[in-house]
């Protein structure tokens, strides 16, 4: 898929098909992250990725009811989990780096799950002490996020995004970036 359209394509699936993923489009996702920029190299990221259904039952059931999230993780038949080690990667001025390697590494899997035809959900509301013990996760390591891994159910409408008039200034706070008029 072109690059802009997997952009366009994105947004959060919380309907799944149970169709199984086969292990190359799983490679080619993980292998997308894997490739992500970090922090002196250091890919301080850890990906679990379950397909066990008594397993992924375990982490639903660590995810809270009100999480609108939770129904897309019981329907897909993949959950992966991203972990990292805050020691390695930067921690300048009192900001953990880890948080934002982390997050380049599961965006672009997300982008290649889009890039495969399948759909992803971020979800960050969880109980991050139950999610490790349910998959022996060492302490070291925090969990960040997880997404599910499926082929879209039923179609949900992305909500519409701000305009770039919106979001996007130049030089200086609220000053209208010249090329977007």
């Amino acid at each position: 898929m072109e690059f802009n359209k997997v952009l366009q394509e994105r947004h959060s699936v919380r309907n799944f098909e149970s169709q199984h993923i086969s292990e190359d489009k799983m490679r080619r996702i993980l292998e997308a992250a894997r490739l992500a920029p970090s922090w002196t190299n250091e890919q301080c990221w850890r990906f679990v990725v379950v397909e066990d259904s008594e397993i992924r039952g375990r982490i639903v059931n660590a995810v809270p009811d009100s999480n609108p999230a939770k129904n897309a993780l019981k329907e897909a038949p993949v959950i992966v989990v991203l972990c990292a080690d805050p020691d390695k990667s930067g921690d300048v001025a009192m900001k953990e780096y880890y948080m934002v390697d982390a997050g380049i590494a599961m965006e672009h899997l997300v982008l290649a799950a889009v890039n495969e035809g399948l759909g992803t959900c971020w979800v960050g509301v969880f109980d991050e002490d139950e999610i490790r013990e349910i998959l022996d996760i060492p302490r070291r390591y925090r969990v960040v996020a997880m997404t599910p891994i499926g082929y879209p159910g039923k179609h949900s409408d992305s909500r519409e995004r701000k305009p770039l008039t919106d979001i996007a200034y130049e030089n200086t706070w609220e000053n209208p970036v010249r090329y977007l008029h």
